[in-house]
């Protein structure tokens, strides 16, 4: 098992094109192939560290997707196969280390409209900034009425159904999928604000809308504090020492904003760790971390709780504050637990609310990585990351 360092990584997985294999030679067998297919459901059950979501505490497959695994007998089914297994997990922080070309989107990654289910309808209650949803001058309020050509409510029965869910599944999962659209062509979403005319939008995914180019964070000195914006860079190297460069024109005392609501796609814990250094002076508890898979296979639990450790010759003792947003995920989210439990003022929650640390699992045959929640974590105060609360913007 690999712990996930970085979801950003998943968001530029090599793609695989529909009708070629996973692997360029030594190809597995189709009936290892189908192995593999079979396998997924015996994974989730021994590693997915969430199964309590779901009634009697199992995530069933489908029978519709039970017979498409019987079906499996190359890479590309096996990939087409997993993608939609997965997806009964209505679980954003799941997904397949390889990808076509046309499959569905990355939420939150690459998503520019949070959704809702609200009244029967569907109410939008986050724009991201600087997207193609904002730009169109989509807002906070409008109610999306269509999808496609679809009435969203018919839209997103449809999403389940075509799983094998005849009931129904997690609406607002659905809803965000949708809207985020396929990777390789444009999404039309019809929304209505107030009792104005309805208006129908052909918008750009966002593996296509090319976002401003930026370094991995953006100081701004204002009348507040210093601000330091981290640009969707949880997970890239160059972080800390940029970081460590905009900390140097701190003044002494000064109040840091730590601007984290552009960090979708996650990190990992060698910058969020380099980055709350800063503000400690000897070790300090910020994470609980709890194994379920291991507690499942021996019957005693594991927990253990993560510390943050001051850096030599990097340190800070003015306030800290701390602004979040649905775009902060995964490691975002850790960073704000992380700094509240310093005693930053963290501000504008709800988060993304992804859940827990994601592990690599290779399927046996094929190689192909199915990547799972593994760990549950908590602040440091018991309250589970996806549900901590801290005051609106």
């Amino acid at each position: 098992m690999v712990l996930l360092k970085s979801l950003a990584s998943l968001a530029i997985a090599a793609l695989v094109l529909p009708g070629v294999a996973l692997a360029q030679s030594g190809a597995p067998s189709p009936q290892e192939y189908r192995d593999d297919a079979r396998s997924i459901d015996a994974l989730i059950a021994a590693n997915y560290a969430y199964l309590d979501r779901f009634a009697s505490n199992a995530s069933s497959n489908t029978d519709r997707l039970r017979a498409e695994a019987e079906t499996v007998h190359d890479g590309s089914t096996l990939l087409h196969y997993a993608e939609r297994r997965l997806a009964l997990l209505a679980d954003a922080h799941v997904i397949t280390g390889s990808s076509f070309s046309d499959s569905w989107a990355i939420v939150p990654s690459y998503a520019d409209l949070w959704i809702e289910p609200e009244n029967g309808g569907y109410r939008v209650t986050a724009v991201r900034d600087r997207s193609p949803a904002q730009n169109a001058g989509v807002a906070v309020g409008d109610r999306l009425i269509e999808i496609g050509d679809l009435p969203a409510a018919q839209a997103v029965a449809n999403y389940w159904r075509d799983l094998g869910l005849d009931t129904g599944g997690d609406a607002g999962y659905a809803v965000r999928v949708l809207a985020a659209g396929r990777r390789d062509r444009p999404r039309t979403l019809t929304f209505q604000r107030d009792d104005s005319a309805p208006r129908t939008l052909v918008l750009p995914n966002l593996y296509a809308a090319a976002r401003p180019g930026m370094g991995p964070v953006t100081t701004l000195r204002t009348s507040d504090g210093l601000v330091i914006a981290f640009n969707d860079s949880l997970g890239d190297d160059r972080t800390v020492a940029a970081f460590d460069d905009a900390m140097a024109q701190a003044r002494p005392g000064e109040t840091i904003i730590l601007d984290l609501t552009d960090t979708p796609s996650g990190g990992n814990t060698v910058v969020a760790r380099a980055v709350m250094g800063w503000f400690v002076t000897q070790a300090r508890p910020y994470q609980i971390h709890r194994l379920v898979s291991e507690e499942r296979q021996t019957g005693v639990p594991r927990q253990w709780t993560e510390d943050v450790l001051p850096r030599a010759g990097r340190s800070h003792t003015g306030p800290v504050r701390v602004k979040v947003g649905r775009w902060t995920g995964s490691m975002g989210e850790g960073l704000a637990i992380g700094l509240d439990a310093q005693g930053a003022q963290v501000t504008g929650c709800p988060m993304a609310g992804l859940l827990g640390a994601v592990y690599d699992f290779r399927l046996e045959h094929s190689g192909l990585t199915i990547k799972l929640p593994t760990e549950r974590l908590s602040s440091v105060s018991g309250v589970p990351r996806e549900n901590f609360q801290c005051p609106p913007a």
